[in-house]
C-alpha cells in the first residue's frame, strides 16, 4: 500500500472481521462504552512502524452508508477497509479537519487501487494477445 510507505510503515497481520449490527453494537458497548451501530472498529495492535491490529466491518452499516452516499458496496467496503488501516497508521477522524484530512487519505488508496486494478487488467489482457 502505497499510502503506508508513504508514512513509513510496513504492513503485519491485519485481521478484517465481518459482523453483524448486533455484534458490532456489544464490541462497541463493551470495549468503548458507545451505545451505537458503527461501520468499523479497529483494535490497533501496532508495533514499532509494522501495523497490525483486529478491524471489525459491520456489513450492514456498510451497504446502508453506500446507499446514502450513491456509490457501490465495494467501493464502500473498500474505503471502510482503508479507514481502518489508516487509524492503525496514526490518522484520527474526531473533529471536522481531521476528518478532511482522513477522507483526502481514503480517496487517495480508492484511486490508487483503481489505478491498480486498471494495470493489472490491462497485464492480464495484454498475457491473453
Amino acid at each position: 500500500m502505497e499510502t503506508l510507505r508513504n508514512e513509513g510503515k510496513t504492513i503485519g497481520n491485519l485481521n478484517y472481521i465481518f459482523v453483524e449490527e448486533n455484534k458490532i453494537l456489544d464490541i462497541n458497548h463493551q470495549y468503548l462504552k458507545h451505545d451505537y451501530v458503527t461501520d468499523i472498529i479497529t483494535f490497533d495492535y501496532c508495533e514499532n512502524n509494522q501495523i497490525s491490529g483486529d478491524l471489525f466491518l459491520c456489513i450492514p452499516c456498510i451497504r446502508q452508508n453506500a446507499q446514502q452516499y450513491g456509490v457501490s458496496f465495494g467501493d464502500e467496503l473498500l474505503r471502510v477497509m482503508a479507514h481502518g488501516v489508516l487509524h492503525l497508521v496514526g490518522y484520527q477522524d474526531k473533529t471536522p479537519k481531521e476528518r478532511a484530512v482522513m477522507t483526502t487519505q481514503e480517496d487517495t488508496f480508492l484511486a490508487l487501487y483503481a489505478r491498480n486494478m486498471l494495470e493489472n487488467s490491462k497485464q492480464t489482457h495484454d498475457s491473453e494477445i
